[in-house]
């Protein structure tokens, strides 16, 4: 792609120094989505991080040699995504990036791991529990007999991203509480020697409680996105029954369509 007319001087203080961007005037695709699309990656992957200042409309117009309102209309755009925020006589600032994560059988600290995020995890239950009826169910146990429960909330950039709630067959693995917030669950399968194959997955939405909304600094009856996800090894046998709310604001699930043949 060819690079912007000219080069742009530096905003002092802007985030916006250490990258390098590359519009294509000759696109059909407008600038102001080019510019949109750039930033957002830039702030998924951690290059803008939360707090980081952008600066105001006129110094990024001048910065990357853009018309105002086509520069007013790419923040806007992620503006209402919720990524950035204009505060009145500080500029354009970076808020949180939202988590896109793909629709596919694979753990939540990996894929912020893999996006840059640098997931941390909060283990807040690490213990054995009677199953009950849609645990027991889900896992293929008796109902009421032993299976591990974990609660762990996961954040980036300091910030709640989600509550993970994870019911395993009891014996299953040795979970350490110090390794699972340093790594993620599918690691530790992985690295006992459980081969996760194929599961299966519901996801829905729904209003904060109060106690949810207070766990992931949301307000109550914020949007949350919700999953139920049962996983099995390449034997068939289930291996982990989760239970999970994410917070819309900064989560969703990518996701690829195809037309049948």
């Amino acid at each position: 792609m060819a690079r912007t007319a000219d080069q742009p001087r530096p905003v002092p203080g802007s985030a916006l120094d250490s990258l390098d961007f590359a519009l294509d005037r000759a696109s059909p695709v407008p600038l102001y989505y080019q510019l949109a699309q750039q930033l957002e990656a830039a702030i998924e992957h951690g290059v803008l991080a939360p707090g980081n200042l952008l600066g105001n409309e006129i110094d990024l117009s001048v910065r990357l040699g853009l018309s105002r309102p086509t520069v007013r209309q790419a923040i806007q755009s992620l503006v209402d995504k919720g990524l950035l925020v204009r505060r009145r006589g500080v500029g354009t600032q970076v808020v949180h990036s939202q988590v896109k994560r793909p629709l596919e059988l694979s753990s939540l600290y990996d894929d912020l791991e893999s996006a840059g995020q640098g997931p941390t995890t909060r283990v807040l239950r690490n213990e054995g529990v009677p199953a009950t009826a849609d645990v027991a169910a889900a896992l293929g146990v008796a109902e009421g007999s032993e299976v591990t429960l974990l609660e762990r909330l996961r954040c980036t950039h300091g910030q709640p991203v989600a509550f993970l709630c994870n019911y395993l067959p009891a014996n299953l693995l040795e979970l350490d509480t110090e390794r699972l917030e340093s790594t993620g669950l599918y690691r530790m399968m992985r690295a006992a020697g459980i081969t996760l194959h194929s599961a299966r997955q519901t996801v829905g939405a729904r209003s904060a409680t109060a106690e949810e909304a207070a766990r992931l600094d949301e307000k109550e009856g914020a949007a949350l996105l919700t999953m139920q996800r049962t996983a099995y090894d390449d034997t068939g046998r289930p291996v982990e029954y989760g239970t999970h709310i994410y917070r819309a604001s900064r989560y969703a699930f990518d996701f690829q369509l195809l037309v049948r043949p």
